[in-house]
């Protein structure tokens, strides 16, 4: 059975304040992050255990995944303060395109999203993007646009955090997300 592709917009915005040292991008958020109104909010996503632990910071981390909407909303909260707490911008490559489920491999007739007022408006020094298709995008339409607005901003791929990258272990992803650390302990640009 071959399934459609639907057309989606991003649905929420990026997380950020004036005093972001990092941005990081993913494509598009999966059908249970567009669910949950939140950036890597499927439960097998290891992103926010990746962070948690580089962090030394348990608090994005939930003991039982909340199966309650106020529940989600109290996770969701707490992890946009992790990040803000931590100097960590969140947002995506793309603002719509059309998608199967959760695939990047399915991704299509992307439009992406503006990243200059961010920048431009924080302490951002680095971007990280995670996965191959967001690095790919990233690479192909962003860094143009940026560059067009006279912003050079130097990046960064990591390997996506999503349980389809089985061949990485926990380990081995908190190790390729260190940059992200060193990077927002960094004093120097």
């Amino acid at each position: 059975m071959t399934r459609t592709p639907e057309h989606v917009t991003h649905g929420f915005g990026p997380v950020w304040d004036h005093a972001s040292r990092v941005l990081v991008l993913g494509s598009m958020p999966s059908p249970k992050s567009r669910e949950a109104d939140f950036y890597y909010s499927f439960r097998a996503n290891r992103f926010w255990p990746v962070l948690a632990t580089l962090f030394d910071d348990p608090s994005p981390v939930p003991l039982r995944f909340p199966a309650d909407p106020e529940g989600m909303a109290r996770l969701v909260e707490s992890r946009r303060a992790f990040a803000i707490r931590h100097r960590i911008a969140l947002w995506d490559v793309i603002a719509s395109c059309d998608i199967i489920g959760a695939s990047d491999s399915s991704i299509r007739n992307v439009i992406v999203n503006d990243l200059a007022p961010v920048i431009l408006s924080s302490d951002i020094r680095r971007v990280f993007t995670t996965g191959a298709k967001a690095s790919q995008l990233y690479r192909r339409f962003c860094l143009p646009r940026l560059a067009e607005q006279g912003i050079d901003m130097p990046s960064v791929a990591l390997p996506s955090t999503s349980p389809a990258n089985a061949r990485m272990g926990l380990p081995q992803l908190i190790e390729a997300y260190r940059p992200i650390l060193d990077a927002v302990s960094d004093s120097g640009r």
